[in-house]
């Protein structure tokens, strides 16, 4: 299959750059170089503003998208000697790096300038994303209050998602705006029952409690555009004692944005057929260079994900295991060990985290796919809901065996076509994959198990096998190969051009 190359423009402005011209301003011009084989190669010019320290260029510079490559970039800024032959005969102004993918996947992206001694020459700043943005106020008498906002988990338990600050000796407290991933709230399930508990602090740990409500994310989201949602702060105890009780206050949601702009999560298979990851034979086994396929499978697609997404944190999931302390098996759990806040920063993240685990779980089974493709589904359910076409979610999974719940997995993955995500599954070792390539889809439709076709092929498998002598990049060409058709094929069944997740 031919892979996905695009010509993509780009446009360069600039700001406040260094004057280096003593009757005039800087004449600068900018240089676009590419990284080859380790070296800056100059890829084009764009035309020089005069007497200029703000200039909008009109040259703009084509370039070549390689969606599965990384391509390093650096833009580069020069004052004009008109003497000068050479680049190193003009004023260096000031450069910066990046890859394209980066560049793709915003659609404006500011970066300041830094010199040859790595000191900043210019200012600029990159735009973030997905965020849950709350601005509460309560009213109650002086105290010293904060907020606990809780999640319930499939055991019926509460978690602890976030806690506030303390607003000391106060009528009227404002608590700072705060983000916290959604899956990390409730799970990415806007309609989950979220519990927020009041306190007034107490130096010495006995906090009183003021009262409590339950909302869901939904709900607090109507708080946009000066409207706002109010919630009676009940404390359940005064409630029952006196018979005009109203509440204990209310606390007043001013803000609540939900923004889930895709993104890239990663399912690890932990079934007892890997072996004991302390023994040379296992998969999981980590050499003394500090490697094994799971790791190499998960660096060489991360590192050509993460560029999509601008704050670079991802969950990263693991299946198939016992976990302490009652070890009791879960097939959707956090490698972190943190469930309300699964995120790993970057891949290298990821990396250490699935380093970190593996002498914490025991490998047990079975090998069930449905429930991390039904986790990352609930996300995408959540995309359709917004009014642009700005989320597509790629989940991938490693894994080394035959599909226990293979039933289960076509329907779950029948009904995430419909969704904007794709499922990349790479196995490793050297197992019949038979099942993975039906679930491939290349050959034929998938249909779940009651005879429902898929609306299009979301997933692609790759054998890790086929390129352990290969170079990672190869690896990575091969299992995004099908991604942007696939992104592409989504919107276009939804008569919806694709937006760019980075919001301006």
């Amino acid at each position: 299959m031919a892979h996905c190359v695009t010509r993509v423009e780009l446009s360069v402005t600039a700001s406040s750059l260094l004057d280096r011209d003593v009757a005039s301003k800087s004449d600068p011009f900018c240089v676009l170089f590419h990284e080859v084989d380790g070296n800056w190669v100059e890829l084009g010019r764009t035309e020089t503003a005069v007497n200029n320290l703000n200039p909008v260029f009109g040259v703009k510079f084509q370039v070549d998208y390689h969606f599965e490559e990384i391509q390093k970039l650096r833009f580069a800024m020069f004052d004009e000697d008109k003497c000068a032959t050479q680049l190193d005969e003009h004023d260096f102004l000031g450069a910066f790096v990046c890859t394209l993918g980066v560049i793709v996947s915003n659609k404006k992206l500011h970066r300041p300038l830094i010199l040859a001694n790595g000191k900043q020459a210019g200012k600029g700043s990159i735009t973030g994303k997905f965020t849950v943005c709350l601005f509460v106020q309560d009213f109650f008498g002086k105290s010293d209050p904060y907020l606990e906002f809780h999640k319930q988990g499939e055991d019926g338990k509460w978690m602890l998602v976030h806690r506030t600050e303390v607003i000391k000796n106060t009528l009227d407290p404002v608590w700072k705006p705060f983000t916290v991933p959604l899956i990390s709230l409730c799970n990415g399930d806007v309609d989950r029952s979220i519990k927020v508990l009041c306190y007034d602090y107490d130096n010495d740990g006995g906090h009183d409690f003021i009262g409590e409500f339950q909302t869901t994310v939904a709900k607090m989201s109507e708080a946009q555009n000066s409207v706002e949602v109010e919630f009676d702060c009940i404390n359940p105890k005064k409630q029952k004692k006196k018979k005009n009780y109203k509440n204990s206050g209310v606390i007043i949601v001013k803000s609540c944005k939900v923004r889930t702009d895709g993104g890239f999560l990663v399912g690890i298979d932990f079934t007892a057929s890997n072996g004991n990851p302390r023994e040379p034979s296992s998969l999981h086994y980590i050499n003394p260079l500090g490697s094994n396929e799971y790791l190499a499978a998960i660096l060489a697609v991360g590192q050509i994900i993460q560029d999509y997404d601008t704050d670079k944190m991802f969950p990263a999931l693991g299946f198939g295991a016992q976990l302490p302390p009652d070890w009791k098996v879960s097939h959707e759990f956090a490698i972190n060990f943190n469930p309300t806040n699964p995120f790993c920063s970057g891949v290298e993240g990821i990396a250490q985290a699935y380093s970190a685990c593996l002498p914490h779980i025991r490998f047990y089974g079975p090998t069930n796919f449905a429930p991390i493709i039904n986790h990352v589904a609930r996300f995408a359910s959540q995309a359709l809901q917004q009014e642009k076409a700005a989320q597509y979610f790629t989940l991938l999974i490693i894994t080394d065996g035959v599909i226990s719940d293979m039933d289960e997995t076509r329907d779950a993955i029948v009904q995430a076509s419909k969704l904007p995500m794709s499922i990349i599954i790479i196995g490793v070792g050297n197992a019949d994959f038979a099942a993975m390539e039906f679930l491939d889809g290349d050959a034929s439709v998938l249909r779940s198990s009651t005879g429902e076709e898929a609306v299009r092929d979301i997933v692609q498998f790759v054998p890790f096998r086929d390129f352990r002598n290969a170079p990672k990049e190869t690896l990575a060409k091969s299992v995004l190969a099908e991604l942007p058709q696939q992104v592409t094929q989504y919107f276009k069944q939804r008569n919806l051009p694709p937006i760019n997740p980075a919001p301006e």
